[in-house]
């Protein structure tokens, strides 16, 4: 015998809400992916702003750099390790040094991109990782010279309330070319 348009019905009622059910949990899955990151997510979202708050374009205005060196003071905790020899930077600096020298460096490009590659993140302890990454710079110095350079970098990040902050910054290796 032939199924009744009831159980027809009835069929397509209990198939409905099994694709609903199952587009919810989707959409639950991808809400939590998005409004709770993992702490690796969260480090390599820091690595992103600070590129973008690095790069600049022929033409940016003073307004806007100014804003992406505010920017990238707001990703350092307030005394930051630094270990950079090709600039003569070794030591212990404030917030507003690493804003200082961040203008400073800006202001000799007039185009300038800046990538970090392959990322290898280590959680030490609670509230703490160590990045080892391949750094590279490249654009055009206000002189008209073109510039790519890359290095190795370890970075320090700490966990300050719920935000990730660079506090130790240091080139281990130049790349033999």
């Amino acid at each position: 015998s032939l199924p009744s348009l009831a159980d027809f019905g009835r069929a397509i009622m209990v198939r409905t809400k099994y694709l609903i059910a199952t587009l919810l949990g989707i959409f639950g899955l991808l809400a939590f992916y998005f409004f709770f990151p993992s702490e690796e997510r969260q480090i390599k979202k820091r690595f992103t702003l600070l590129s973008e708050y690095a790069s600049m374009d022929q033409g940016e205005t003073t307004f806007s750099m100014a804003q992406k060196v505010k920017g990238i003071g707001s990703l350092f905790t307030d005394k930051v390790k630094l270990e950079i020899p090709d600039y003569q930077l070794s030591g212990s600096y404030t917030r507003q040094d690493i804003e200082n020298y961040a203008g400073r460096a800006r202001r000799s490009f007039s185009r300038l991109s800046l990538q970090f590659l392959d990322p290898i993140i280590i959680f030490p302890q609670k509230g703490a990782a160590n990045v080892t990454l391949m750094g590279r710079l490249t654009g055009e110095s206000t002189g008209g010279e073109e510039v790519d350079e890359s290095r190795e970098l370890t970075f320090v990040l700490k966990k300050i309330g719920n935000q990730w902050l660079f506090s130790e910054v240091e080139v281990t290796e130049v790349p033999k070319k």
